[in-house]
């Protein structure tokens, strides 16, 4: 059996906010890669990450629209049973992308503040090109099943169900979305105290720069934890939940048992999708070139220095500046 479920907090909470993170996200991920593509050159590997990172949350943003029609119209998709499955096939491919460029970018940022000089902070762009491609490979390998889900009821477009009897797709599916969590999550933490650790050790963190840079990588972890971790406990509790109910209780009393916690779901879900809005915040505040760039770029102030040997070096100094996000 699967539970299908038609709550109006949904239908009124979701809708808002799924357009909200994609006017947000598309216009200041589409800025992001704009000025990758555009006006920092040239690339160093630290910034192939940011443009991965970029262009995942940019994707992930695109099919936003679609999920808030979908509660719009009181959970009810309207675009195709195909649709629907390369849908959420997005949402989840460019949602772990994006948590793997982080986690990536903070094995940049932690080897090249603890360990300067190890032959990997020299890596060219081509050689960073190729892990960028092995990251996508993996999460592709990671969410391709969704491209490829039997659907009972059309007009139901959801990823995660609650089923009496749990299918190999979906206990594959809900199990890499925990796994692509955790796993990164540790890397983080694990990269983001040993670089604090360091910088304490060598007494650099009174430095005013460097307190200000330990605040934000700070922030920046306090965040990334804020977005992802609720919708991830509430997958393991649904998960605990269901395989109690579905040997205590008759099948017609499973779907309401869990309800509550479903729909905390979808709306914790749903504010993972925050994480890939604020990232071009973080690229804005971290870097003062980046911000200029940006300032520039919407005209809201004019270069402070002209001629062609001043922006090459604004553009060198833009890759160096962003490499140490």
């Amino acid at each position: 059996m699967q539970c299908n479920f038609n709550g109006t907090l949904l239908i009124t909470v979701l809708p808002p906010l799924l357009l909200t993170e994609f006017l947000l996200g598309v216009l200041g991920n589409g800025l992001a890669l704009w000025i990758f593509c555009f006006h920092l050159k040239p690339w160093k590997s630290s910034t192939v990450l940011l443009f991965n990172l970029a262009l995942a949350d940019f994707l992930l943003n695109v099919a936003l629209p679609f999920r808030a029609s979908y509660y719009l119209s009181g959970i009810n998709w309207n675009f195709g049973h195909a649709f629907c499955n390369i849908s959420l096939f997005m949402l989840a491919l460019n949602r772990s992308g994006s948590i793997f460029f982080l986690m990536a970018i903070a094995v940049d940022r932690y080897m090249r503040v603890v360990h300067p000089h190890h032959p990997i902070n020299s890596l060219s762009v081509s050689k960073a090109a190729c892990g960028a491609v092995v990251l996508w490979l993996l999460t592709i390998s990671m969410t391709a099943h969704l491209l490829n889900v039997p659907w009972r009821n059309t007009t139901y477009c959801e990823s995660f169900m609650i089923q009496t009897k749990p299918s190999l797709n979906m206990t594959w599916h809900k199990s890499m979305f925990v796994l692509s969590f955790y796993v990164p999550l540790a890397v983080i933490l694990y990269c983001t105290a040993n670089i604090i650790g360091y910088l304490r050790r060598r007494q650099l963190a009174q430095q005013a720069k460097i307190k200000k840079a330990l605040y934000f990588i700070t922030v920046v972890v306090v965040v990334f934890i804020i977005c992802f971790l609720p919708s991830n406990i509430t997958q393991l509790l649904i998960w605990v939940r269901t395989k109690k109910v579905t040997n205590t209780l008759p099948e017609p009393q499973i779907c309401a048992e869990l309800e509550d916690l479903t729909t905390a779901f979808y709306i914790t879900i749903s504010l993972t999708y925050l994480n890939s809005m604020l990232d071009p915040v973080v690229y804005y505040f971290s870097s003062p070139t980046f911000k200029n760039i940006c300032r520039r770029a919407v005209h809201l102030r004019h270069a402070e220095v002209t001629g062609d040997s001043s922006d090459k070096k604004t553009r060198e100094t833009g890759s160096q500046s962003i490499s140490q996000l």
